[in-house]
């Protein structure tokens, strides 16, 4: 079934944290190009990831579009409303159904019916039992944790529908085959329940059906509520307890079970994992049944159950909403037999040399090279080596690589950068100094200072400079300082000290200038000098030409009084 997976990744979203792949128990996480991605054929839909990211990348799918799709039919569509309900929106039965009514459904049903019937199925079992280990169907995630990842243990599920399942046959069965049932909860394990069956057509989250009020109803207050809308086809009773971790199992107490047989309830995926850690149940001499639910403290933390309640405040509530019956069946009315068969998803297994020569790769050459933080998001570097050689990870998850390789190239900068670099702490010692430092400051000394294993590391700067106040300054003021041709005996430096760690450590890049400003100074004094001679040789040209324009000058008033003059004798001629 061509389907988009149940939890996927913004993309643009995902900033490389990880914390994903650390929350995910079955490692259903890609990292490629430094963004996570979710493995379809792994993921079980818990929504851990979800839970996790901290910058929201994760998202659920939303189906909104789909149930208005089925609402268009021709069919009538009734709700599976999961018995948490009561501990997330803070109003009445009657409420709800109003509003869920406006919203297009033809009635509201609570999923905790189907619940009971499968308590009551559950508790037959059990009592005709002499040993073994029964396992929980309620729990969709669990049910695909133990198909895909510990398929050892899938003949030991329960073969009966979970109650969702339960319920919506019992909806089909009294209002007609042709009807589509649509389940609202907080899990998005539902999803993929739902995608594979053919008794509920759409699961939704309490998140999408907060998002479909909040977008279809301005005003929810204006919703006329009608006193006579009540559950269909009846209310639920103890069943409502099952979202409440040991729930199920309470209700089985209350149908009553023989005394040999052990009720046990396990929350979250890693705890559940570890209670079957060397488990061999052929080998139990009693009956053991496991109610187990993926979300720690049960379905009341569900990823999606979209509250801001306290979680003591929503499990008290949804205790509160319980109603209490004197008679419980011993027979279901309604059950749907399945069996549940394993999906175990294979894991590629390599030659020991290849996980170590990738290991290599991450800088682990040795076994002691293998840390097993964690800071990968995989518990072991072998697991993140394996997850490499899969293609799921990068060599940047592994921080103290990426750390070592960052320490390196700082410290190849470091040690061949021209200048001379000196970091010192607040007690005016020095953390680390570069061999130009040395050979700068040291003298005969740099010898003895470059033999040592640590450098300078120690030597009180006081000592080694007569500048050491510009480090005192930093670390008392925190600002840049920044002295040109700073006169230190016959020397002359420029220096750009500076904080590293407020009030802690300080650093200083120090070139000598002397020789640069002594050039300066000589090719300065012999421009002056050329200056002052092409100044004496142009006022020179100066006053030559300034005679000869002169004379010039006389010479040509000279001619031209003599042309006027003869005009003058020209003109008297004409008249006499």
């Amino acid at each position: 079934m061509d389907k988009q997976n149940p939890v996927y990744t913004l993309v643009n979203e995902c900033h490389d944290c990880y914390k994903c792949v650390r929350e995910c128990q079955v490692k259903a996480i890609k990292i490629e190009d430094g963004h996570a991605s979710v493995i379809p054929e792994k993921c079980i839909a818990c929504g851990a990831c979800v839970k996790a990211c901290p910058a929201g990348a994760k998202r659920v799918r939303t189906d909104i579009d789909k149930v208005k799709k089925l609402l268009l039919s021709k069919k009538d569509v009734y709700v599976s409303l999961a018995p948490s309900w009561s501990g997330v929106f803070e109003m009445t039965e009657e409420k709800i159904i109003s509003i869920l009514k406006h919203l297009g459904f033809k009635d509201v049903s609570e999923t905790a019916l189907g619940a009971e019937e499968v308590s009551i199925k559950t508790a037959e079992m059990l009592n005709n039992a002499e040993k073994g280990l029964f396992i929980s169907s309620a729990c969709p995630v669990i049910v695909d944790f133990i198909r895909h990842y510990h398929p050892e243990f899938t003949k030991n599920i329960v073969p009966i529908g979970s109650p969702a399942m339960t319920h919506a046959k019992m909806l089909r069965e009294k209002f007609g085959q042709d009807i589509h049932v649509v389940f609202i909860g907080p899990c998005i394990g539902k999803k993929n329940e739902a995608d594979h069956s053919d008794l509920i057509d759409v699961a939704l989250t309490f998140e999408e059906l907060k998002l479909w009020i909040n977008k279809e109803i301005s005003d929810i207050s204006k919703i006329s509520v009608d006193k006579k809308n009540n559950f269909v086809p009846h209310s639920a009773h103890e069943g409502s307890l099952y979202p409440i971790d040991g729930g199920m199992n309470e209700t089985i107490k209350r149908i009553g079970i023989k005394e040999h047989i052990q009720l046990i309830d396990i929350c979250g995926l890693a705890n559940f994992e570890k209670a079957l850690t060397n488990l061999k149940p052929e080998k139990l001499e009693k009956v053991i049944f496991v109610e187990g639910l993926s979300c720690e403290g049960g379905c009341v933390t569900g990823p999606c159950i979209a509250t801001e309640k306290a979680g003591l405040t929503v499990i008290s509530d949804v205790i509160s909403n319980v109603k209490h019956r004197l008679v419980i069946p011993k027979k279901p009315s309604v059950v749907v037999d399945t069996d549940y068969t394993s999906m175990k998803i294979k894991h590629k297994t390599y030659p020991i040399e290849d996980i170590l020569q990738a290991l290599k790769r991450i800088g682990k050459h040795t076994i002691d090279d293998e840390l097993n933080c964690g800071g990968c998001g995989y518990p072991t570097c072998r697991d993140m080596a394996v997850a490499l050689l899969n293609g799921d990870a990068e060599t940047s998850m592994c921080v103290s690589y990426m750390r070592k390789i960052a320490v390196r190239k700082a410290a190849t900068l470091f040690r061949c950068m021209p200048a001379a670099v000196v970091m010192v702490d607040n007690n005016m010692n020095i953390l680390e100094a570069n061999d130009s430092f040395m050979k700068m400051f040291t003298g005969d000394m740099y010898e003895i200072f470059k033999a040592r294993p640590d450098g300078m590391t120690g030597a009180a700067i006081d000592r080694i400079v007569d500048f050491a106040d510009i480090f005192k300054t930093i670390l008392q003021t925190g600002k840049e300082l920044h002295k040109e041709r700073y006169p230190v005996k016959n020397r002359l430096y420029d220096i750009s000290a500076f904080t590293i760690e407020e009030n802690e450590i300080v650093g200083a890049i120090i070139t000598d200038v002397t020789q640069t400003e002594t050039n300066r100074e000589k090719i300065s004094q012999k421009a002056h000098e050329v200056i002052s001679k092409n100044i004496s040789i142009v006022q020179e040209i100066a006053c030559l030409l300034g005679e000869h324009m002169v004379e010039t000058e006389t010479l040509l008033s000279s001619i031209a009084n003599d042309f006027d003059d003869k005009d003058e004798e020209s003109e008297d001629e004409v008249v006499h």
